[in-house]
């Protein structure tokens, strides 16, 4: 049932008295438990489409911590949008698949060496469901043991990454870092290089592995339509997972994160750039990097909740 008309008085705490996991009810943004979106909190992934879960991890950020913390301001922002279907797309999302928050990874951060592990683990045991999983992070680093996950399931994948930072520096076997989670991917074999892209990058690698990138200054010249069809076309249709680094977009529009780098994307221009990947075999996706403690007026952790939503409907319009 959808209701976005007003607020249904039955519709409290929606995260636990949900009555269905799909459609869409309101619920006063400023009240109730908070899950993402408002769907219901469940590790009973049972006729679940999506599950929707939290890593909060920052221990392998080169500059400023705080994306633990991401999760949590993501959900609480994404209660102010749970009102109604994200705008434009031309269907509701919930009402199409049945979407759950699963909560969170958890881990034992006085054991560092077995997080990454512990990570995949996660990952593997809501896809042993038959279950898609959107992940909030969390640093990028994350991104590395959730593509082992999936490419265990679904194979060599091709990557779709929309960044301000390149993430292939080169590194040791091993070793935890949010900039080289991409260099561990290609060299275990986790994803194809020659089908994997990067958008919105502006800092300078000697050695992007082969992987594609297009860059800020040529998202800004051809613009997002361009961009969208170039990286369709790269990916073809092979297996995919679509992460998102908050960094991408420009300071003015995300300062929360830890590594800001100006001249990125506009929210709107990566908005459209998602929308135009409408036909990607997506299997999985995840959006990373939101500090809140350097945030203003929440703008960041909204976006990255935004744009959640906005993977979700990917997701939905192939299904």
């Amino acid at each position: 049932m959808t209701d976005t008309t007003s607020v249904n008085p039955t519709a409290t705490d929606l995260a636990f008295t949900r009555p269905e996991t799909r459609g869409t009810l309101a619920e006063p943004a400023y009240a109730g438990a908070l899950s993402f979106m408002r769907r219901r909190y469940t590790k009973d992934l049972g006729g679940a489409d999506v599950a929707v879960m939290g890593v909060p991890f920052d221990m392998s950020v080169s500059g400023r911590s705080g994306t633990r913390l991401g999760p949590r301001a993501v959900r609480a922002a994404s209660a102010h949008i749970a009102w109604s279907a994200p705008w434009p797309w031309a269907f509701d999302p919930f009402e199409r698949l049945s979407i759950v928050d699963y909560g969170d990874c958890f881990f034992d951060h006085g054991y560092p060496a077995q997080i990454p592990e512990t990570i995949a683990q996660a990952a593997r045991d809501v896809l042993a469901t038959d279950t898609a999983l959107l992940t909030l992070g969390g640093d990028h680093f994350i991104t590395w043991p959730l593509l082992k996950a999936h490419a265990e399931k679904h194979g060599p994948l091709a990557l779709i990454q929309i960044d301000a930072h390149s993430d292939t520096w080169e590194d040791e076997p091993g070793r935890i870092d949010h900039g080289t989670m991409l260099w561990h991917a290609v060299r275990e074999g986790l994803v194809i290089p020659e089908a994997s892209v990067q958008v919105g990058i502006r800092t300078h690698n000697p050695d992007p592995l082969g992987v594609h990138v297009i860059d800020a200054r040529e998202v800004h010249l051809s613009g997002p339509e361009a961009v969208a069809a170039k990286v369709r076309a790269i990916v073809g249709d092979r297996p995919c997972y679509l992460t998102f680094d908050i960094d991408a977009l420009d300071p003015s529009m995300a300062p929360g994160t830890g590594t800001p780098v100006i001249g990125g994307l506009t929210t709107f221009q990566a908005q459209e750039i998602l929308r135009g990947l409408e036909g990607v075999a997506l299997k999985g996706m995840d959006v990373v990097e939101v500090a809140p403690a350097y945030d203003v007026s929440e703008i960041t952790a909204l976006a990255a909740a935004t744009l959640a939503c906005d993977l979700l409907a990917l997701y939905a319009a192939a299904r």
